[in-house]
């Protein structure tokens, strides 16, 4: 029989189907789930309260040569973690960084010229911590960004672009914020949150 699952916080495609054994494309593209690809357009960035049908699990056979060492690969496993780092619209070149994910070193090195990180993580990753400089720590909430279209997708998105004070939730600072972003990018700068202006959140910010 189908399970049921529903979307807790903190919670993706890659983390969901990681935990019940299956590849996330497998999960996205069942039938059962045409709901739920209506409704987010990105896998990974689900809201609590989404609905996931898990399939039973199907045995699959593979013949091999007795005697022998076999290895066999799990695909979609691990996940890729992909951050730019920016400080005034610019990379931020050079800068060395320590990334830990739920305790546990997984990279460290020096930003190239374009300040992105990326490395691979667990597909269930819940928390990371970001050292720059050897000094400067950035708790991470893995999987837990809302749907652009959604006000606290939006704040989220802002704030990490540097046009939101975290502290700051109201609806005006939203509004305020909106409105600077999308007169950065040319959009008519009127602070809703319409189609094109969380077009372009998803652009810019990557997701």
């Amino acid at each position: 029989m189908p399970l049921r699952y529903e979307v807790r916080v903190g919670d993706c495609l890659s983390s969901i189907a990681f935990e019940h054994g299956f590849h996330p494309d497998t999960l996205w593209n069942h039938p059962d789930n045409a709901a739920l690809r209506q409704q987010r357009d990105n896998p990974n960035v689900l809201v609590a309260g989404d609905v996931v049908w898990i399939p039973d699990l199907r045995p699959k056979q593979v013949p091999v040569t007795t005697g022998r060492v076999h290895r066999f690969v799990r695909r979609g496993v691990p996940e890729t973690f992909r951050l730019t780092l920016r400080e005034m619209g610019k990379p931020q070149a050079g800068l060395s960084y320590t990334l830990e994910v739920d305790g546990r070193e997984v990279a460290r090195g020096t930003l190239g010229e374009d300040g992105v990180l990326e490395c691979r993580i667990p597909p269930n990753a819940r928390k990371g911590i970001l050292t720059l400089g050897g000094k400067v720590r950035h708790e991470l909430q893995l999987g837990a960004i809302a749907p652009a279209g959604t006000a606290d997708g939006a704040r989220a998105r802002l704030c990490a672009l540097g046009l939101l004070e975290r502290e700051d939730a109201s609806d005006e600072a939203l509004a305020e914020a909106l409105e600077a972003f999308q007169f950065e990018q040319g959009l008519e700068a009127h602070g809703r949150l319409d189609a094109p202006t969380q077009s372009r959140l998803q652009e810019v910010f990557g997701c």
